[in-house]
């Protein structure tokens, strides 16, 4: 089934191909057309103007064949991989059978437990990563830069702006519980690496 699939995809390539060459001889035809009635040659500019229209006719005749090959081609990669995963689902519900059959239900009751356990622990390394991430980017965004922006915007924008309140930060409730938040994921970590 794959090297019909090959086949087929390689067709329609060339199928392309085709179509782009008879695109190339249609503009030399052309060409040719126009040195013809520039010379008066009303003959051999017919011959040119022909030859012309049947290069587009069997460039697009190509491009169509391209298309149907190409959509022949889709199918027979979705049966492909459809079968592939129908033979994976019947591995996993003969593992799932075996499993369970083999397995009561204590220590199944078990291996979840533990799973959770360990998603819960990666949950709380990723929150203590967050946290640093987001704590480091704050601290290294200097306080100048910071404040001429800020300064900007208002000016763009005709606010008001009181630079004062830089110099006397009030810790709001929002960063207080960050904090306590950090604390606790620092404290849940130490724990998970002592036990």
């Amino acid at each position: 089934m794959d090297n019909h699939l090959f086949n087929l995809k390689m067709a329609s390539k060339q199928l392309d191909r085709l179509s782009k060459k008879c695109d190339k001889d249609e503009k030399s035809e052309k060409a040719k057309l126009k040195k013809a009635i520039e010379k008066g040659n009303n003959d051999g500019a017919r011959i040119h103007a022909e030859n012309a229209i049947r290069q587009r006719n069997q460039s697009l005749n190509f491009l169509r064949m391209s298309a149907r090959v190409d959509a022949v081609a889709q199918r027979v990669q979705t049966a492909v991989t459809m079968k592939k995963v129908t033979s994976s689902m019947k591995g996993v519900v003969q593992a799932m059978d075996k499993a369970l059959s083999s397995m009561d239900l204590m220590k199944l009751g078990g291996l979840m437990d533990q799973f959770e356990h360990q998603f819960e622990n990666l949950d709380i390394q990723v929150q203590v990563m967050d946290s640093a991430i987001s704590q480091s980017t704050t601290l290294n965004t200097p306080e100048g830069q910071v404040d001429a922006l800020m300064k900007e915007v208002a000016d763009e924008h005709g606010l008001e702006l009181n630079m004062e309140l830089g110099q006397h930060v009030v810790p709001s409730p929002i960063a207080a519980a960050s904090k306590a938040e950090t604390d606790d994921l620092n404290e849940r970590l130490a724990k998970l690496r002592e036990g």
